[in-house]
Formats: structure tokens, C-alpha cells, sequence
């Protein structure tokens, strides 16, 4: 039952992602609901923005990295290389998130070790990766507040999304979309978008842009994802650069918000994966890979944390590096200092 229900599942995003590309029957259909959509998000913008509702300083700077459009974009590289160059500029980060599927109110810390089924993968993702304070909870006010409480040395909180979280008054904002950028225009459910595309925000990011072409919206830059070797899940000493895998049999799985980007990645590299997309923090309940008849089996990291247990050995994970531009970087920590980037 919970393999036809992940099916399904994987089968409806997958028809909404094509959709949301296109003004077709499906989006002009949807636009009256996108319009009583559209007109609630304003209402709740209107009421922060005149002081109805409390927006609430933390003590400590924060820089949202989120995005106005549903699905994955590469959020989570970009807070992982924003935590490493924020460190490198001297300050010291400590990131905040939802914790997709996370249980419990309260907010909780996350460590390398942490259970994904407990405080959501990505989570546990970004503590392994940077090694920075990482803290989960629905309530982001709350658990910004208990995370400076807990590391005092935390001089700038890095939010795991949360741009829609109006509550937490945040310095910086960083909106990031993937090469669909905002797909037909629409807001949902005729199209992707949780906020117009005009939504006000310090910093736009385009991951990966096909044809190297920036959308002209103001401060907008090129985020570059680039896949590292990839390694052994039951063994991470084994590395592979991704050009061994060339010939072999390959199943590519992915259980991130925009699974064809994985795989576009590999065939960038000269891979012809037989692909598998999964729901966006698909479980791994059991094993779906039993039955193939394939060689290897590539991986996303974020997969990988909920697969640590298993003992196929023909799993291999595949890294991403996100890299941003010095002039972002400079234009963040400009910002956070209370000045304006040269």
C-alpha cells in the first residue's frame, strides 16, 4: 500500500512540474483558486508589514535563504556554502530549520548523528556537512532564540527556508530557483509560485542557468552546483569519479524536490542512467532498489542520510558543491554589517 501511495505521489509532482511550465487547460482552470491563494498571502504580508502582527528580532542577525516557488531548488547547497563562507569571513553561523517531518514542538538540536525520521533530513544533512550548530523546529522565533541560548558564540543564524515565516525578522534575503525559475507565472495551484514573482528580496540565485542567461531581475547571480566524486555508502573512504561509471549499468534514484536535475547532472558527466524519481523526502521504509538488475545505484546526499543502515553495495552517493559568487558573499556580509556593498 505505501509503495502504490508513494507511486502515486511521485506520479502527481511529476505532472503538476509539467504543468506549472505551461499555461495550459490544467493552470487556467486553477487560476480562480490562485487568485483566493494570491489574495490571502497578501492579506498576510499586509498584516506584518503594517505592524498588526509582530515581527520578531532575535538578538543575532539572520539570512533567509528560501524560495517563492514550490519544490526543490537548491536551497540546501546554498545554505551549506553560505554557513562555509560566512565562516571564512570571520563569523560563526549556526543554521535554523523546519525539519521536514520532524517530530515534536519543541526545538531540538540536530547532530551528525541525528535520525532523519526524527528531525528531517536535510537537517541532518547540513550538520554533517559544516559541522555548524544546527537547530530544528516549527517555530523558527523559537528555535533561533534556544540555539543562541544553547552556542553563544553564534554571531549569524542561517534559516533553512523560511521566507514565508514572516514571525522571524530577518536582515538578508536570498530567493533561489533552478532553471525553471518561476515556470508559467502563475501562484499556486495554477502555478508554482507561494509569493509573485515582484516579492521584495536583497538577493536572487539561478542554479545551474542552461544557457548562462540571468533572468533581469536586480542583484540576481549564478549559483553553480557541481557534483563531486562520488562515494561508498557502506565504505565513504571509497571514492569514484563519476566518468567510472561511463558504460556500466546504472540506476540514478532521487528523492529531492526536482529529481531531473539529478539526473541531468549525470548525463552532463556522460552517464545514461535508467532514472527512478521518488516523492521529495521519500522515507526509505525498504529497500526499492531489490529487484534491479543494475550495477550501480547513484544517490542524492540528501537520500543518503535515510539510507545508513542499509547494506547494498551497490549504492554510491554523489556530492554536490555549491558555488557562490564572491560578490554575493561580499553584499551579505556588507548587509549584515549594516552597510551597503561597494
Amino acid at each position: 500500500m505505501n509503495r502504490f501511495a508513494d507511486r502515486f505521489k511521485a506520479r502527481v509532482e511529476a505532472y503538476l512540474t509539467r504543468e506549472w511550465q505551461r499555461r495550459g487547460a490544467f493552470a487556467w482552470a486553477m487560476t480562480p483558486l490562485a487568485c483566493v491563494f494570491g489574495a490571502i498571502a497578501a492579506a498576510r504580508r499586509a498584516m506584518f508589514a503594517l505592524g498588526w502582527r509582530e515581527r520578531v528580532q532575535v538578538g543575532t542577525p539572520v539570512v533567509i535563504v528560501g524560495n517563492v516557488t514550490v519544490g526543490g531548488t537548491g536551497k540546501t547547497p546554498t545554505v551549506i556554502a553560505l554557513v562555509q563562507a560566512l565562516r571564512a569571513a570571520g563569523w560563526t553561523p549556526g543554521v535554523v530549520s523546519r525539519g521536514y517531518g520532524a517530530k515534536g514542538d519543541q526545538p531540538r538540536p540536530v547532530t551528525a548523528a541525528s535520525s532523519p525520521s526524527e528531525v528531517g533530513d536535510e537537517p541532518v544533512l547540513i550538520a554533517r556537512r559544516t559541522s555548524a550548530p544546527v537547530w530544528v523546529s516549527r517555530d523558527r522565533v523559537a528555535c533561533a532564540k534556544a540555539m543562541c541560548a544553547a552556542h553563544g558564540d553564534v554571531d549569524v543564524i542561517v534559516s533553512d527556508d523560511g521566507l514565508q515565516h514572516y514571525r522571524l525578522a530577518r536582515d538578508v534575503e536570498l530567493v533561489v530557483f533552478d532553471q525553471r525559475l518561476a515556470g508559467n507565472g502563475f501562484l499556486l495551484p495554477a502555478g508554482p509560485l507561494r509569493e509573485p514573482i515582484s516579492r521584495r528580496r536583497d538577493a536572487t540565485l539561478v542554479t545551474n542557468p542552461f544557457d548562462r542567461t540571468l533572468p533581469p531581475w536586480p542583484d540576481t547571480f549564478a549559483l553553480t552546483l557541481t557534483p563531486g566524486d562520488a562515494w561508498h555508502l557502506g565504505d565513504p573512504s571509497l571514492r569514484r569519479p563519476l566518468a567510472q561509471f561511463v558504460g556500466a549499468r546504472v540506476l540514478a534514484a532521487a528523492g529531492i524536490g526536482a529529481p531531473e536535475r539529478f539526473f541531468a547532472t549525470l548525463r552532463a558527466a556522460g552517464l545514461a542512467p535508467t532514472t527512478r524519481p521518488l516523492p521529495d523526502h521519500y522515507a526509505f521504509r525498504d529497500n526499492p532498489f531489490v529487484h534491479e538488475t543494475v550495477d550501480a545505484i547513484l544517490v542524492t546526499e540528501k537520500d543518503a542520510v535515510k539510507l545508513s543502515a542499509w547494506r547494498d553495495a551497490r549504492i554510491w552517493v554523489v556530492p554536490v558543491e555549491a558555488t557562490l559568487p564572491p560578490r554575493l558573499i561580499a553584499l551579505v556580509v556588507e548587509k549584515l554589517r549594516g552597510r551597503s556593498p561597494a
